[in-house]
C-alpha cells in the first residue's frame, strides 16, 4: 500500500510542481484562440473547460492504461517506476507540446506541426504516417470493446463490431458538440467511478487481497523470463507516454477558449491517465495475489476478463460493477471515435477539402470505416504489438519536434531540455525494442540496445540540423 500511496502522490506533485515550468516557457496569453478565431461550427468549436477536459481525458484513455498497465504488471511493482516517471517527464511534456503549439499555429493537426519544423519530406511521410496510426487505433479499440461487450452479453461480436462502427461513422461526421461533447460527461463519470471503485477497493482490502510493494526485480511468471528493457517500455504506452496522444490534443486545441487552460487540460489529462493506468497494473497483481496468477487470468480469459474479474471481485455483482465495466468499455470506444475522426481531418488538411460541407466528411469518413471494419478482422494480438511500437515511435517523434520547437522559440535558454532528454531516451527504447522483439529483427539484447543508442546520437545530430533550418520560420510564426 505504501508504493503505491507514493506513486499516486508523486503523479499528483508532478502536475502541480513540474507542469508549472511550461507556463513559464510559453507565458500563455489571452490572445483569441482558434476556437475563436476560426469558429466553423463543425471542428472549431468553444467548449466548456470541464467538458474539454473530459473528452480530452476519454480520448487518451483507450485500452492503453487498463490493458497495457496489466501487460505491464507481468513484471512487476517495477511498472510503477515507469508510469510515474514516464508520465510526469514524458507523457505529461508530450501532450502538452503538442496541445499548445497546435493553439499557436492556429489549430493545425500534429502532421503539420512537425512537417512546419522539419521540412516538407518529414511532412509527406508524417501524413501517411498519422492517418495508419490512427486507422490502427481504431480498429484495436473496435475489436477491443467489442470483444468485452460479447463477453458480458453474449451477443455475437460481429453485432457489436457493426454497432460500434456506426457510432463511430456519426461521431466522425457530426460536429463535435453533437454527439461527442454531449456523450463524454456520462462516459467520464463512469470512467472516474472505475477507477476510484477499484482503488478505493484496493486500500480497505476487500477480499483480503494485499497491495504490492516495490521491488526491481524482474517478476515475469513465464519459464522464459522476458526483460523488463525494452520490452516493459513499450506494453505500458499509453499509461505513461503515447503519440496517439498528440493526434488529440490538437483537437482540443480547437475547442479551448484560452491558452491558459492548456496545462490542465493537456498535462492534467495526461496526469489522470497515469493514474488510471498506475490503479490497474496495482489491482492486476492485488487481486490475482501475484505475476503469476494474473498471467493466468490473462491467458485463461484474456485481458478483457482479467478485468471483468477485478471488477466483480472489488465491486461486487451488482451495479457498481455494472458501471465500472461501462467504464473499461467506453475507454477504448471513446478513442477509436475521435481516432477517425483524426483521420478525416487529416485528410482533409492534407488535401485542402474544406470540413464545413457534410458532404465533404461524407467523402473522407466512409472510405476510413470500411477500411477499419476490415483491418478488425485481422487478429487483435498482432494488431496490438504493431500498434503499440508505431505508438511509440510517433511519441519520440513528437517529442524530437517538441525539442526543435522549444530551441528556436527561446533560443538563448536551455528550455528545450525538457523535451530533447525523453525524446533521447524514448529513441533507444522504440529502437532497441524492435531490434530485440519476435516482431522486429531478434536481434540480442546487447546488439539491440547499441543500436538504440546510436540510432538516439544521430537523433540528437539531427535536432541540430533541424533546429538550425527552422529557426527563423519557427520565431515568426511563435510571436506573431
Amino acid at each position: 500500500m505504501f508504493t503505491f500511496c507514493l506513486a499516486l502522490g508523486s503523479l499528483l506533485l508532478g502536475y502541480f510542481i513540474y507542469s508549472r515550468i511550461f507556463d513559464k516557457i510559453f507565458q500563455p496569453t489571452d490572445a483569441p484562440t482558434p476556437a475563436i478565431t476560426k469558429n466553423d461550427g463543425v471542428d472549431f468549436v468553444p467548449l466548456p473547460t470541464w467538458k474539454v477536459f473530459l473528452i480530452q481525458l476519454l480520448n487518451i484513455a483507450g485500452l492503453g492504461p487498463i490493458f497495457g498497465a496489466l501487460g505491464g504488471a507481468l513484471w512487476g511493482p517495477s511498472v510503477y517506476l515507469w508510469i510515474v516517471l514516464g508520465t510526469i517527464f514524458a507523457g505529461g511534456v508530450h501532450d502538452y507540446l503538442s496541445g499548445m503549439i497546435s493553439l499557436r499555429e492556429g489549430g493545425k493537426n500534429i502532421s503539420e506541426i512537425v512537417g512546419s519544423q522539419m521540412g516538407k519530406t518529414v511532412l509527406s511521410i508524417m501524413r501517411v504516417f498519422i492517418v495508419v496510426l490512427v486507422a490502427l487505433v481504431g480498429v484495436v479499440f473496435t475489436a477491443g470493446p467489442a470483444m468485452l461487450l460479447t463477453k458480458l452479453t453474449s451477443i455475437p461480436v460481429t453485432i457489436w463490431l457493426v454497432t460500434i462502427l456506426i457510432y463511430y461513422f456519426l461521431a466522425t461526421l457530426l460536429p463535435i458538440d453533437k454527439l461527442i461533447a454531449r456523450l463524454y460527461p456520462i462516459f467520464g463519470a463512469c470512467l472516474i467511478f472505475m477507477a476510484l471503485g477499484i482503488m478505493f477497493g484496493m486500500l480497505f482490502g476487500i477480499g483480503g487481497h494485499v497491495m504490492p510493494e516495490m521491488t526491481l526485480s524482474n517478476l515475469y511468471p513465464a519459464e522464459e523470463q522476458l526483460p523488463i528493457w525494452p520490452l516493459m517500455f513499450i506494453t505500458v504506452a499509453c499509461g505513461a507516454v503515447s503519440g496517439f496522444h498528440s493526434t488529440q490534443s490538437p483537437m482540443m486545441a480547437r475547442c479551448l477558449k484560452s491558452e491558459k487552460l492548456a496545462r490542465p487540460v493537456f498535462y492534467g489529462a495526461m496526469v489522470s491517465e497515469g493514474i488510471i493506468a498506475l490503479i490497474w497494473a496495482t489491482a492486476g497483481i492485488t487481486f490475482f495475489n501475484s505475476t503469476g496468477g494474473l498471467m493466468a487470468a490473462m491467458q485463461s480469459g484474456g485481458p478483457g476478463g482479467a478485468v471483468y474479474d477485478i471488477c466483480i471481485g472489488f465491486l461486487g455483482a451488482g451495479i457498481g460493477a455494472a458501471i465500472a465495466m461501462v467504464g473499461v468499455v467506453v475507454c477504448p470506444i471513446t478513442s477509436g471515435d475521435t481516432a477517425f475522426r483524426v483521420a478525416r481531418l487529416t485528410l482533409a488538411e492534407w488535401f485542402d477539402i474544406p470540413q464545413k460541407d457534410i458532404k465533404h466528411r461524407v467523402m473522407l469518413a466512409l472510405p476510413l470505416l470500411v477500411i477499419g471494419g476490415i483491418l478488425t478482422q485481422v487478429d487483435f494480438n498482432v494488431i496490438w504489438r504493431y500498434f503499440s511500437w508505431v505508438n511509440q515511435t510517433l511519441a519520440t517523434i513528437i517529442l524530437w519536434t517538441g525539442a526543435v520547437y522549444l530551441h528556436n522559440f527561446k533560443p538563448e535558454s536551455y528550455a528545450y531540455l525538457v523535451s530533447l532528454i525523453p525524446a533521447a531516451f524514448m529513441s533507444v527504447v522504440t529502437t532497441s525494442y524492435i531490434l530485440y522483439a519476435p516482431e522486429g529483427l531478434q536481434l540480442s539484447m546487447e546488439i539491440s540496445t547499441a543500436g538504440g543508442f546510436l540510432f538516439a546520437i544521430a537523433c540528437l545530430a539531427m535536432f541540430w540540423k533541424f533546429s538550425r533550418h527552422s529557426k527563423s520560420e519557427s520565431v515568426e510564426i511563435l510571436h506573431a
